[in-house]
């Protein structure tokens, strides 16, 4: 394996982890069964679902090395008027928020069920000043235009700590049926799952999620057996876990047949073993900084595949920490070319346990 294949994997988990913690320790509630009354709230016909509670990450020290690793972005104007007339600042006013992404035939449409410490009279004359303001089945519901998208954002109050925003104005009444729909009790026990988790994604497969990862991916890394593979999972979840100065980042692909996890599993495997080799290999030693060559080690040698029997569902789970030092390294690395080693590294051996 090429050394820009192995940075190439290396990039691809840290950005995985940023973006999971930059868009959207354990979770702590606003109060009994908080963490659940922001999910069940969203519609149970979603394609995926995120959650974030800023809260507990606030409380972690890998975010702030994320923070220090991250390229700071420029200030955008309609933010810091909207700060400015709102008072509401999400770095800091933000508490935890569950967002769901719907297909609407080739677009998309967003809920999002957010709380935080609002100035709801601040909020409100602000969108009424930028935007429409009508009574809707007795709740007050506000539409504003946001730069850059093509729809109006509308939102109600559901109370003073909690708001509901969309791009699309129906999905504003929440989801009444959610305690007994079928789906949404496929959606609560992926939520359970993840209950220590206060990051997480969890996508429902309706459509070739495989092809377009393959399709977003490397040159290098791209694989139409694997993208075949993903394609026959039904779920598929990621989830960041805090842990002193690391994130341990959790990722399960969930299907009806053992077939397709296993044959993952394998590949996984195999991935990992020849990564771990290729930086062994003299040409890669010599080129690569010790403490970058270190950095990758340490995140192959923390990586772990097992396969997970449910039942009625099977399931491919890979684990692996990112640390400061992997950061760093990522932000480092050149490009190169070293050599690849000339037989594949025999898979390890895997666990099959129940969950």
């Amino acid at each position: 394996m090429t050394r820009n294949k192995i940075t190439a994997i290396v990039a691809a988990s840290v950005a995985l982890a940023a973006i999971l913690l930059l868009s959207y320790q354990h979770w702590r509630d606003s109060g009994p069964g908080g963490r659940e009354e922001l999910l069940a709230k969203l519609p149970a016909d979603a394609t995926a679902v995120l959650y974030i509670d800023l809260d507990a990450l606030r409380q972690s020290p890998f975010l702030a090395e994320l923070y220090k690793w991250v390229p700071q972005a420029e200030a955008d104007t309609d933010y810091a008027e909207f700060l400015k007339s709102t008072g509401f600042n999400y770095e800091a006013d933000l508490h935890r928020a569950a967002i769901a992404i719907l297909k609407r035939g080739q677009d998309s449409a967003f809920c999002a069920v957010a709380e935080g410490s609002f100035d709801r009279k601040r909020i409100a004359a602000y969108a009424s000043q930028s935007g429409t303001r009508e009574t809707r089945n007795g709740k007050e519901v506000f539409s504003v235009p946001i730069n850059g998208m093509p729809r109006r954002i509308s939102f109600t109050f559901l109370r003073d700590d909690r708001i509901v925003l969309t791009n699309d104005s129906n999905l504003l009444t929440p989801s009444t049926h959610l305690v007994t729909d079928l789906d949404a009790q496929a959606w609560r026990e992926r939520f359970r799952r993840l209950a220590g988790s206060p990051i997480f994604a969890v996508v429902r497969q309706d459509a070739a999620a495989g092809e377009a990862i393959s399709a977003r991916a490397p040159g290098g890394l791209q694989s139409p057996q694997l993208s075949a593979l993903i394609d026959q999972l039904q779920w598929i979840s990621v989830a960041g876990n805090p842990e002193a100065d690391h994130l341990r980042v959790v990722l399960e692909g969930e299907g009806a047949a053992d077939g397709p996890t296993r044959q993952i599993s394998d590949l996984l495997t195999g991935l990992l073993s020849l990564a771990e080799a290729g930086l062994n290999d003299p040409k890669v030693r010599r080129e690569l900084q010790p403490q970058v060559r270190e950095a990758y080690l340490e995140l192959f040698k923390s990586a772990d595949v097992s396969q997970i029997d449910r039942g009625d569902t099977k399931s491919v789970r890979l684990i692996f920490d990112v640390t400061p030092a992997l950061l760093e390294a990522a932000r480092s690395s050149s490009p190169g070319t070293p050599a690849s080693p000339q037989e594949k590294a025999p898979p390890g051996k895997k666990a099959t346990i129940r969950n």
